[in-house]
């Protein structure tokens, strides 16, 4: 195994790396959530904290100052909870949808927004106990992870006593204060203890995130006859789906040519382009493009069609739009309608005789 893993020299092709992404595999960092869903928190406070916490306040004071007067009912107590609700429904709310974006977001951000179905089911070799007690106690990760949790201990700390040290010189502490000032304390508090988080856990999750990314980069390394395998394989995939696509064109312009013979006008133009049209009463709610070509096909649609008798009418701008905006098989644009009717009506008083051959042709067409 490790006489392989010396041979994996080679970066990682796009094609791995998708089939990472598509299996789950990519770096990722949990600090990186929490300090998305500490921004959200931090900002959202931001917006709303200040009159929240002052109406919590302004609540809390009002409570207290009710209940020597405050009988036990239980009506009593459901409308207390429908105010404690009201009071803390306008915190609470904004910060859950802020929280569910941040997190949502962050996680989109490390998987490069990939959506993985494969990741999602279950993998039996993740419950192999041998399997997961390798993982956990690799000698490595686990020097890694300890770091990160010794520096993820040491922020939080740092940060509650800075945020501490710098909240007791506050006047609270030493002089009396209004009742509304505690909403404005708890709301400068606040700000200061996540801010100070926020700052040191963004520096933790930057590490993290690179050394994850190093080690899932490093994961995906390919062997040299693993790169000349796949550059084969990828060679021959699309050597097939140019071999497929070659039928697909063959197949289709041998149905334009055989449909040709039951046209009722080939429209050109007079040599880069030919399209071949049908019209059937009851049958059709407008002209259908049997067939089309440029250049050489064209030549050979024009061919069959003097062969089998088909009008050609000569007519370069219907002709060049025809053959931009038909499609095969399906109704031509609204826009030439008017265009394509004046042609075919020429050719009905033009070449009577074709038409009644051409209704005998499609009735054996038809019952074939």
């Amino acid at each position: 195994m490790a006489e392989d893993k010396e041979q994996n020299t080679e970066q990682p092709t796009g094609k791995r790396l998708e089939e990472a992404k598509d299996k789950g595999q990519f770096a990722r960092s949990p600090e990186i959530q929490v300090v998305f869903t500490l921004t959200a928190v931090l900002t959202t406070l931001g917006f709303v904290g200040r009159s929240a916490v002052e109406r919590l306040a302004e609540f809390t004071i009002a409570t207290f100052t009710r209940f020597p007067k405050m009988v036990v009912r239980p009506e009593t107590v459901v409308t207390l909870f429908g105010e404690i609700v009201l009071t803390v429904a306008p915190v609470v709310l904004p910060l859950l949808v802020a929280c569910s974006g941040a997190a949502l977001l962050a996680g989109g951000l490390q998987s490069g927004f990939h959506v993985s179905p494969k990741a999602l089911g279950i993998k039996f070799e993740r419950l192999n106990p041998v399997e997961g007690f390798k993982r956990i106690f690799a000698a490595k990760d686990i020097m890694v992870r300890t770091g990160i949790d010794v520096l993820k201990v040491a922020t939080v700390g740092l940060a509650l006593y800075s945020g501490a040290r710098w909240l007791l010189l506050d006047p609270l502490f030493s002089a009396p204060i209004e009742a509304a000032y505690l909403g404005q304390f708890l709301n400068q508090a606040t700000m200061a203890f996540f801010s100070r988080l926020i700052f040191s856990l963004g520096v933790i999750a930057a590490i993290h995130y690179a050394y994850e990314k190093v080690k899932t980069r490093k994961s995906l390394m390919m062997s040299k006859q693993e790169v000349k395998d796949e550059s084969k394989n990828t060679e021959v995939n699309s050597k097939i789906k140019g071999a497929q696509k070659r039928l697909a064109r063959r197949l289709m312009q041998k149905q334009m040519l055989d449909a040709v013979a039951t046209a009722d006008v080939v429209v050109t133009n007079p040599t880069h382009y030919a399209v071949a049209l049908k019209y059937e009463r009851g049958r059709d709610r407008a002209p259908v493009v049997l067939a089309k070509g440029e250049n050489r096909f064209a030549m050979r649609l024009k061919a069959l069609a003097a062969e089998h008798g088909v009008p050609m009418v000569e007519n370069v701008p219907v002709a060049r739009l025809l053959y931009a905006a038909g499609r095969v098989g399906e109704a031509i644009p609204p826009q030439l309608y008017q265009a394509v009717a004046e042609i075919l009506a020429v050719v009905y008083r033009t070449h009577r005789y074709y038409f009644h051959q051409l209704r005998a042709r499609r009735l054996v067409e038809h019952v074939g």
